[in-house]
């Protein structure tokens, strides 16, 4: 360490004069001065360089060597030191008070309850939520104008396009869903030329515009399900019929089935616990269209069809529908989803590769539920002709045996089996009997688009209940608590969403009107009358839940149905919906989903945005707005609820779709908002 003390005294001299006692002292001085060098190197060297109390004791005291004419230089170092002094005393303290800090911490952490370290976990997510928030603003301030502009329209040609499925990849009428990142185009898709709003329901369900969906004059009376001839092309509308020259119609069909199982007609479906039913090529869906009125809910599926798809006509008419195929995957439904799945010439060879499609039918199927098939190949009259139909019967029939099917009386060429509803069923099968027992590794409750399995699956799931077991409808809605302890919920939070749910709704449609978006909107309903019970029809809830939406819209007396999606990268309440008598599907949203546009009147997400931002984006928020837009139809309407960073954010996109929106403050809740919006009707232009 310099001392510039001792430089100052070594600097007095006296002229002329020699002073042996001087010199000695100068000498002995020197040599002290070397010593402490050397002690200095050998010991503090070392020291200094690794620990800092080294420099919280500087030497301040007055040199024993200085006399009065050192007092200036040694007043100049005491005030220096005592600022170094000062200044590593406060970087001290901030280390104590950090370790103090970090120590008391993991103590509290510790001691914490669960409730608060849930509440610690929201508070957190929050400000994850608020990072990504700022940051998305910071990008679209440092883009510019040019990134806020809006979105140009899809070419003509993309009207009915549906990402995932190319028609190029038709085989044998099916179509599998393949999804890549290039398949995606932001672009608004534009309705048809002479498109007209869709008639309310009930009217709806019976006459459709001709130029809302694609389809042909010929593929309006070409043959194919049953259903599907039950139509009829009338200038500008397709009216359905119940009747048919070629069959007697649905409403006799529905009531031979009934009398199949043991019934007295449709109505009493309900009595053996049948709600949900999964229609294989669905035709149009006449099937389901009837079985509506009963309080039984339909979800047809069918292959991806470039014109004339049953799907979109389906859709068009206000019945749920999505695009699926049997092809090489499962379905994106939980095990044990359905109380009846039907097919009636749907396409299907259920002898094919080895009774995989048989397989995941009683996948999906409940224990107790029904798989009705009405094809040629099960009319024996015709096996005298046809040896290869009855080759196909007799393989069917050995197989859903193995499956512990039991094959109920049959009438015509309708069969109906009833899948078993005791477990130990397969047990008692002979040893090496084929298809096995779906091991833990293969027997996923809710699979995502994996391939077809040859294994029985869902038989040792905890939601192995036969459908006779279960409370009917509607009272199969609202779970006990023995119901909600096998998907792990209490009674208390299930009750407390389903209230919560009650008021959303009475709030949501009383904001359903063009007033919203003026400059000072009214409720409608302080005046005016509230929107009418079937202003909707087709409601899509992107991140559902518990399916209390679903649930409270129907409570509220609504005219609509919901297609209830979990996100893949969500919490996985699909199999509680299920069980609760609605219908649904897992999706991943970064993809594009499996239907038609123009499909929804109504879009609803709540959270969704907030579970996105927290899981690591595969996709922008435009994205998710373009995919949203695509599904919905002119005045069509959104209601987004989330924290209030994201709202904001997500308010700057619609103004790119052209949307009405306008964002409403909760009341009691600072940290949410709601973004109401509308798609407008935009016209095509003859060219």
């Amino acid at each position: 360490m310099s001392r510039p003390l001792h430089r100052g005294a070594s600097g007095v001299k006296v002229h002329g004069h020699g002073d042996d006692k001087w010199d000695s002292q100068m000498k002995d001085k020197t040599e002290r001065e070397e010593m402490e060098k050397r002690v200095s190197l050998d010991h503090g060297g070392t020291l200094a360089s690794r620990l800092p109390i080294r420099v919280l004791f500087p030497d301040n005291s007055p040199s024993k060597y200085g006399g009065p004419e050192n007092d200036f230089a040694s007043d100049s170092l005491n005030a220096r030191s005592r600022q170094q002094f000062i200044m590593l005393m406060l970087k001290l303290s901030l280390v104590v008070i950090i370790i103090l800090a970090l120590t008391g911490s993991f103590w509290w952490t510790l001691s914490i309850s669960s409730s608060s370290q849930v509440q610690i976990f929201h508070g957190y997510r929050r400000l994850q939520e608020q990072l990504v928030s700022d940051l998305w603003d910071i990008g679209e301030i440092s883009l510019g104008a040019s990134r806020l502009k809006e979105i140009e329209f899809c070419s003509p040609e993309l009207e009915n396009h549906v990402p995932c499925f190319n028609s190029s990849d038709i085989q044998d009428g099916a179509c599998d869903r393949h999804c890549e990142p290039s398949s995606w185009e932001n672009c608004l898709v534009q309705p048809p030329l002479n498109y007209k709003i869709p008639l309310r329901w009930p009217t709806g369900r019976d006459v459709i515009w001709v130029t809302n969906v694609k389809i042909t004059a010929q593929e309006v009376l070409s043959s194919g399900s049953l259903s599907k001839r039950m139509m009829m092309l009338e200038e500008e509308q397709i009216s359905f019929r119940s009747a048919s020259p070629m069959f007697d119609g649905v409403e006799d069909y529905s009531h031979q089935i009934a009398e199949m199982i043991g019934l007295r007609n449709e109505s009493n479906f309900r009595e053996v616990g049948v709600r949900t039913i999964l229609d294989i090529g669905c035709g149009y869906g006449s099937f389901g269209a009837h079985l509506f009125s009963k309080h039984l809910i339909t979800m047809c599926i069918a292959n991806y069809e470039a014109s004339g798809s049953q799907v979109q006509l389906t859709l068009e008419r206000g019945l749920p529908a999505m695009l699926g195929s049997f092809t090489s995957k499962q379905l994106p439904y939980p095990s044990l989803s359905y109380d009846m799945v039907h097919c009636a010439r749907c396409d299907v060879d259920w002898d094919s590769k080895d009774g995989k499609y048989l397989i995941e039918v009683d996948r999906v199927l409940k224990p107790g539920g029904y798989f009705v098939w009405t094809s040629q190949i099960t009319d024996t009259q015709t096996f005298r002709h046809k040896k290869e139909n009855q080759k196909r019967w007799n393989f069917i029939q050995d197989f859903v045996g193995y499956l512990c099917w039991k094959m109920l009386p049959q009438q015509d060429e309708t069969v109906v089996w009833k899948k078993t509803s005791k477990s130990n069923c397969y047990s008692s099968r002979k040893p090496d009997s084929s298809p096995p027992i779906c091991g833990k590794g293969h027997d996923i409750e809710s699979p995502y688009y994996r391939p077809l399995q040859a294994c029985i699956g869902g038989r040792k799931s905890r939601r192995w209940v036969p459908i006779n077991e279960r409370r009917t409808w509607p009272s199969r809605a609202i779970l006990n608590k023995s119901e909600l302890a096998v998907h792990g919920l209490g009674l208390d939070d299930f009750t407390e969403d389903g209230i919560s749910w009650k008021m959303a709704v009475k709030n949501y449609w009383s904001l359903l009107s063009p007033l919203i978006f003026s400059d000072h909107p009214k409720r409608p309903g302080d005046e005016d009358p509230l929107p009418p019970y079937n202003m909707l029809r087709n409601v899509l809830d992107m991140n559902a839940h518990f399916g209390g939406f679903n649930s409270a819209l129907l409570e509220a007396g609504k005219s609509v149905w919901v297609m209830n999606v979990v996100p893949t990268d969500g919490p996985n309440h699909l199999p509680l919906i299920m069980d609760r008598g609605f219908v649904g599907v897992l999706h991943d949203w970064c993809e594009a989903f499996p239907t038609y546009p123009r499909s929804y009147d109504l879009v609803h997400a709540a959270g969704l945005l907030s579970l996105e931002v927290t899981k690591k984006p595969r996709c922008s928020m435009l994205d998710l707005f373009s995919e949203i837009d695509r599904l919905l139809r002119p005045e069509g309407w959104v209601i987004i609820r989330d924290m209030a960073t994201l709202i904001e954010s997500a308010r700057t996109i619609t103004t790119q779709l052209k949307w009405d929106a306008r964002v409403i403050k909760i009341e009691d809740n600072n940290d949410e908002r709601v973004l109401i919006c509308q798609k407008p009707f935009l016209k095509r232009q003859a060219i």
